[in-house]
């Protein structure tokens, strides 16, 4: 019998367990991240508002988040906002893959504050004489933002905002503790059910790594494609 038997990675219901984990990992990254950028881009525009309740809101929104551990974040939407519903509804939730939303929630927000700090630097990286001339050109506020002042913000943003999806990739695999079925959770009920820890987490090391990497690069290609420029 061979010491390391990395058969049950590339053949039957094991494989299949694996690669399904590493498919929900994926969604959970794809769904956070269509969800966390608007947030962010809200949240940072509130903290850089006239009005003092917007900024307040938004301070006390960001500074909650993330000085709170994402591990009690993932428990909070898992085990405490349901005891918030209806029974029936609560019931109807732990039927379904409620798993799976409540990690997205989770993500969703702590990804959203972190975001929203390197947006705000964005855009307080645009001089103000520029937003200041488009309002004289006669550009609404709206306007001098969506054609002015955030086009080049995001430009000088994507770079930290590439790294900050290498961290959300990587804090997907905080969600198993509440049972979401991503690539850490299946990892370890195979290793459960066929005592090979070192292959199942192998696989495992070798997706993230691999994702990893690629964010990376794509950060990379990004700084030399599109050097940061702010006029």
């Amino acid at each position: 019998m061979p010491v390391f038997d990395f058969s049950l990675l590339v053949s039957g219901a094991y494989h299949d367990m694996l690669l399904a984990g590493l498919w929900l990992s994926l969604q959970l990254l794809v769904a956070t991240l269509v969800l966390a950028v608007p947030l962010a881009v809200l949240i940072a525009l509130m903290r850089l508002s006239t009005f003092r309740l917007l900024r307040g809101c938004s301070w006390t929104f960001v500074e909650a988040i993330r000085n709170v551990p994402l591990l009690a974040h993932m428990l909070f939407w898992y085990f405490g906002v349901p005891e918030l519903l209806p029974d029936t509804f609560k019931t109807w939730l732990y039927a379904g893959n409620f798993e799976a939303l409540a990690a997205v929630c989770a993500l969703t927000l702590y990804t959203a504050a972190y975001m929203s700090e390197d947006i705000r630097s964005g855009i307080r990286a645009v001089p103000q004489v520029q937003f200041e001339a488009s309002r004289a050109l006669g550009f609404s506020f709206i306007a001098t933002l969506r054609r002015v002042v955030l086009p080049q913000a995001l430009r000088v943003t994507v770079p930290p905002l590439i790294s900050q999806t290498l961290n959300l990739w990587k804090n997907t695999s905080i969600a198993t503790v509440i049972g979401a079925a991503e690539l850490m959770y299946q990892a370890s009920k195979v290793e459960t059910a066929t005592f090979r820890s070192f292959e199942a987490f192998v696989f495992a090391t070798a997706c993230y790594l691999t994702v990893s990497l690629l964010i990376t690069g794509l950060a990379a290609w990004y700084q030399t494609r599109y050097p940061v420029r702010v006029l």
